[in-house]
């Protein structure tokens, strides 16, 4: 995603690349009126007042450390092997980094702040302000047990995963004489600012993470504007695991997490114990899951959006449960929301909005909410100048569905607020109780060291020229036998033939690991192969995979990166979190500015496509004997523009289809997932059922419609692609692009909000800006021969069409305007 957004609290321009840097005045005008709600954080810069107690219902930091066999954790034992191939030093370059090799002591007394910036930065990595991305200096940096003090910010650089302990979580304690630069905000501040704004282009700050920790701020006054962590962020992004410790004193100012731009995202397992407001948050995008927040004024502070999912969200003991009443020069800046699953209790207001009958933009606003509990919320749902929407109790009571927008069921616009029917949920897809069935990545936290094999010790390179298949197949296939973790040391593994991941495997990357295929073998476009294989057809049983990459090398017509046939139980899923496509725009893959650049003014045809940049056939695949698959955080991208370019150059790459489901059985999470920048569709669902999807996101590809969707690419029949030419057939405007969003021949399809984005017409945005009529494609959701499909807050950018249903238009933007997408908030196909 590379759309540079203008929230910049008042520190002038953002950095990013002109060609790359796509400025919304409507998001624009919105940073003025954070600027003015965040200055004093921004402008913090050390503590005033009396620190007070820790706030009573948090969790004290132990007197006294705990045994060290308590704390042993393998990823903090295991050889550190590493290899940044393409990096300029590759031998001398370090990835893992352990803190306390970098002078960090974590004893509670001794100040730790230089000594970890010094972890982070070391080796002549992408630091924010100086280098706008690289995927050639990833880093993980550890922090084992303990208490590590700080007078100052941790600054977070460019793919890099902060990672604590997970069974003793280390505390970052900042001293009552912690102090702000000029710019930094937070106690980790992942994007700080600087004379031309941020330092990374929010939404193309990618592959990064913070895990375990406990931030305990009660030692700053709580009268002090502090920060947890900063967060400006894209795709391929979470926080996991963090508990934020707060003052819940009168008056308090202090704030768990800041998001103010950019395009998510994942945020899941954190807690927050007081503060002014647990969390802040202004983004494109966002799915949250099991947030749980005490004692605070406000839960969440909702600054804008364009769609947001939360799910298993717990607040409790507060002012305000969810505030998104959020207005700028007399419009709503929030687009929209959808909350399920959830809880509040012993909170006055539960969710508090500033839409109604007068209000703008007309569909701004628009909120979802289905199986929320209350208990002891006086106001369930607040409207302009604090009346009631909907009572709340204060006994307890549930939410079954209730919500307010525009609604087509299947026909429409028809304006609603009240209760509404919720969706009918497939049993297989929900955990016991009813909530849908959610799991957060592993991290192996009690396997012993024995118990996990390294690839690069069991003889794989990662250098990016060896090839490796026969090494990594090896390891696989023993480590299932055995029941170990296989390990993937970072490096670039290059594969020429297909690596199968047999049941039972348990995989973990460092700093996102890439498995790069190459070669003949896949690049026939008439014979596609998979690069990686997840079981065979008829096989049973599940996996489990984190934190790594599928890429491609050169012309690979032929390829598939994921390829999904185990049939799992619902209770035992198949897994993979924080595992992404990332196709072209990297050193390595011969994908970049020098091989791929785009070509807006030679009409294709006559030009040809350049057949060196035809990446891959269909990026995942779940077969028709699939079942019982999670994805969460997963991002399948095909580039725009060169990561390692010092500009963000654009780049054309050509891939043919994103993610397509075909399983029969279904029964499939799709969580915090987006497609982006393939040819024909980014998601497709065909005869298919049970399917859970929540928040998904999508973009067009950038030089579409020069040349258009069926080019390179013609339609394949057996694999249900759709017939641009035929669905183009008497339909003004431009329809030769891929679709966001097509279901086919599919049932039972439930979707917690989602954004197609269609921003560029060969290249230019002005076909997506206000006011142009949504001119970058006719179509962007299709739907065919299918029943009982139901999509919460459906937002698109640039679509004429919002959604059609066997070849009809039923939904046109003009009636959905919202903050800058269009949004229907609530579409039932029957």
């Amino acid at each position: 995603m590379q759309l540079g957004f203008l929230v910049l609290l008042g520190l002038g321009c953002s950095s990013l690349a002109q060609h790359v840097h796509y400025q919304i005045p409507q998001v624009a005008q919105d940073a003025q009126y954070v600027r003015s709600r965040f200055h004093h954080w921004q402008s913090y810069r050390k503590p005033t007042g009396t620190a007070t107690k820790a706030t009573e219902t948090g969790t004290p930091p132990p007197s006294s450390p705990p045994p060290a066999s308590a704390c042993s954790y393998w990823l903090e034992e295991i050889d550190h092997q590493g290899l940044s191939p393409f990096h300029p030093d590759p031998t001398a370059y370090q990835v893992f980094r352990n803190v306390k090799d970098f002078g960090a002591k974590g004893d509670g007394s001794a100040d730790d702040t230089a000594a970890i910036n010094n972890a982070i930065s070391s080796g002549g990595r992408c630091a924010p302000g100086s280098c706008q991305s690289s995927t050639t200096s990833p880093a993980v940096v550890y922090f084992p047990a303990g208490t590590y003090l700080l007078t100052g910010p941790l600054i977070d650089y460019y793919e890099t995963q902060l990672i604590g302990n997970p069974n003793c979580l280390p505390i970052l304690r900042p001293l009552a004489n912690f102090t702000n630069r000029p710019g930094t905000i937070g106690v980790i501040d992942g994007d700080p600012y600087g004379a031309g704004g941020l330092g990374f282009g929010s939404t193309n700050v990618f592959y990064r993470q913070i895990r375990n920790f406990i931030i305990d701020m009660t030692n700053i006054p709580s009268t002090s504007p502090v920060t947890g962590i900063h967060w400006p962020t894209a795709q391929s992004t979470s926080l996991q695991n963090v508990v934020f410790q707060m003052s819940d004193a009168p008056g308090t100012q202090h704030l768990g997490i800041l998001i103010e731009e950019g395009s998510g995202g994942l945020l899941n397992d954190l807690v927050f114990y007081g503060g002014l407001n647990g969390a802040s948050f202004g983004n494109q995008q966002f799915t949250m899951r099991n947030l749980t927040f005490y004692n605070a004024v406000t839960a969440i502070n909702q600054l804008w959006d364009w769609g947001w999912t939360y799910k298993s969200i717990s607040i409790n003991n507060c002012s305000t449960g969810l505030n998104m009443s959020s207005i700028n020069a007399g419009a709503l800046t929030v687009g929209s929301v959808t909350f399920i699953d959830s809880s509040i209790s012993n909170t006055k207001v539960g969710i508090a909005t500033a839409r109604g009958n007068n209000s703008q933009p007309k569909a701004a606003g628009s909120l979802i909410l289905e199986n929320v509990q209350l208990q002891n919320v006086p106001v369930a749902v607040s409207g302009p100048r604090g009346s009631t929407l909907l009572a709340g109790s204060t006994n307890s009571m549930t939410i079954n569905a209730w919500g307010e927008g525009n609604s087509y069921t299947p026909d429409g616009p028809t304006p609603f607020q009240g209760s509404i029917t919720p969706f009918t949920r497939p049993s297989s897809l929900l955990e016991d109780g009813g909530k849908f069935y959610e799991r957060s990545k592993p991290q192996y936290a009690t396997t012993p060291l024995s118990q996990v094999r390294s690839v690069r010790s069991a003889g794989a390179k990662g250098d990016g020229v060896t090839d490796d298949t026969a090494a990594i197949q090896q390891v696989l296939t023993g480590a299932a036998t055995e029941n170990e973790v296989v390990f993937f040391d970072f490096g670039v593994y290059k594969v020429t033939e297909t690596i199968y991941i047999p049941p039972g495997s348990k995989i973990v990357g460092e700093s996102y690991s890439v498995i790069l295929s190459s070669g003949k073998f896949f690049a026939d476009v008439t014979n596609p192969k998979p690069a990686v294989c997840i079981g065979n057809p008829g096989e049973t049983g599940s996996i489990e995979w984190s934190d790594m990459i599928v890429s491609t090398e050169g012309y690979q017509a032929g390829a598939v990166l994921f390829e999904v046939n185990l049939a799992a139980s619902s209770r035992s899923p198949t897994g993979l979190w924080d595992v992404h496509a990332r196709i072209g725009g990297f050193t390595g893959s011969s994908l970049q500015v020098g091989q791929c650049p785009t070509t807006p003014t030679a009409t294709t045809p006559p030009a040809p496509v350049k057949t060196d940049c035809i990446a891959a056939y269909l990026t995942m695949h779940v077969t028709r004997s699939a079942s019982g698959l999670y994805l969460e955080n997963v991002w399948l991208w095909t580039a725009d523009h060169d990561l390692d370019d010092a500009s963000s150059t654009q780049i054309t790459v050509y891939t043919g289809r994103g993610l397509y489901i075909e399983s029969t059985s279904g029964t499939i999470w799709l969580v915090g997932t987006a497609v982006e920048h393939h040819a024909l569709y980014q998601y497709q669902f065909a005869n298919t059922s049970n399917i859970f999807a929540g928040l998904i996101q999508t973009e067009t590809a950038y030089y579409q419609p020069n040349p258009n969707a069926t080019i390179p690419f013609p339609a394949v029949v057996s694999l249900n692609d759709p017939n641009t030419t035929a669905s183009s057939q008497g339909i003004p405007g431009n329809s030769a692009d891929g679709w966001g969003l097509r279901i086919v021949d599919s049932q039972n399809i439930l979707i917690y909000s989602a954004g197609h984005y269609s921003f560029f017409n060969n290249y230019n945005t002005s076909c997506s800006a206000a006011g142009n009529g949504e001119t970058c494609q006719t179509m962007i959701v299709d739907i065919e021969n299918s029943s009982n499909i139901n999509v919460y807050n459906l937002n698109t950018v640039g679509a004429t069409s919002m959604v059609n249903v066997n070849g009809k238009s039923l939904a046109s933007y003009t009636d959905n305007v919202n903050v800058f997408p269009d949004t229907i908030a609530l579409f039932q196909s029957n």
